[in-house]
């Protein structure tokens, strides 16, 4: 047996020693956020993809590389920007840390989604990796660098993040631009025309009205959480700015996209079983078709979720619940798989 059947076999070994009744057809895992950093002591070969995606049976997972990492710091308020980059600096930044992340996929014998086909993969249980960005920085004022990242096999980006450029306006710091600049509005039309799925994640209120109406495509809010008590503002503490108004989620929704909870447990509870409770309550608020894991794993400060197999535990919580299967497949892969395939299907010749 070959190191990829091993991989497999292993897969679908947790429900086989469970006895489960689904046992014959796993509930695979997807993600819509994730990280892994090269910095410190080879945390990459600490904790290699393969083995955390095999703990918990996961097959769909976004890897995103943060664009604007080296310009970021900490402050009382949380992740801020700390310099400001030179022109052509992100861009590199970018192309070093993809060159690192597909080395190691490789060495994982992972495969990287490219397009639909590869997403149907996923969803039948083959572990497939996508390429995403948190912050287009590297675009600077480039349009054509949107598809020199698609070239790469970026399939994901996620317009900002946490230094200023001259996309959008971003949740934690005072708006410029009162939504997307005109730059910004270009690169959506630029992501649906190549197949690359938008996310908003980080973005204002106005930047997700505008980027809605602009885009033909579905979009996804990959991270953080909805609230129903407050209207998120730049100026509240940091996990509270970047959580998401239902207003915004709903207007998400209603154009066939996803919105994704991460594991903070500051704001989703100190349990796996809280965050299960909180995303089948996004569920109810947005319909089940409209809800996914975006766990921002290795992003968080305080997570209640460190790997795929705690993440697993969230589907075993709901089917204790007696959730029905339907709706757990959905939120747990099928949603991020529907919004990916949706993007991509929409590429123009």
């Amino acid at each position: 047996m070959d190191r990829r059947q091993l991989l497999k076999a292993g897969l679908g070994l947790p429900f086989v020693l469970a006895g489960s009744a689904r046992a014959e057809v796993p509930i695979f895992i997807g993600d819509m956020h994730y990280h892994l950093f090269f910095q410190g002591r080879n945390p990459a070969a600490s904790n290699p993809l393969a083995r955390n995606m095999a703990g918990g049976n996961a097959t769909l997972v976004a890897w995103s590389l943060v664009g604007d990492l080296p310009w970021m710091g900490l402050s009382a308020r949380g992740f801020t920007q700390k310099s400001v980059p030179k022109a052509g600096e992100p861009v590199s930044w970018l192309q070093r840390e993809l060159a690192r992340v597909k080395a190691h996929l490789a060495e994982q014998n992972l495969k990287i989604v490219k397009g639909p086909q590869d997403v149907d993969l996923a969803l039948k249980g083959e572990p497939h990796v996508v390429l995403a960005v948190e912050g287009a920085s590297f675009l600077d004022d480039d349009i054509g660098q949107v598809q020199a990242a698609y070239d790469q096999g970026i399939r994901h980006i996620q317009l900002v993040h946490y230094i200023r450029t001259t996309i959008g306006d971003f949740q934690t710091e005072r708006p410029q631009y009162q939504g997307l600049s005109e730059h910004g509005k270009k690169v959506v039309q630029e992501c649906n025309r190549l197949g690359i799925l938008v996310d908003l994640a980080h973005s204002t209120g106005d930047a997700v009205a505008q980027a809605l109406a602009i885009s033909n495509a579905p979009v996804v809010w990959s991270h953080s959480s909805v609230t129903r008590t407050r209207t998120p503002q730049w100026t509240m503490p940091a996990w509270q700015a970047r959580q998401l108004s239902l207003e915004g989620a709903k207007a998400i929704a209603a154009k066939g996209g996803v919105v994704g909870l991460w594991a903070l447990r500051t704001d989703v509870g100190p349990t796996v079983e809280s965050y299960g409770d909180r995303l089948s309550q996004m569920a109810d608020w947005l319909g089940e078709d409209h809800v996914a894991f975006g766990t921002d794993m290795n992003g968080l400060l305080g997570p209640v979720m460190a790997n795929y197999a705690d993440v697993r535990r969230v589907v075993d919580h709901w089917q204790q619940q007696r959730m029905r299967e339907a709706r757990i497949r959905k939120v747990a892969i099928e949603n991020y798989a529907r919004v990916l395939k949706g993007a991509m299907a929409a590429r123009q010749a």
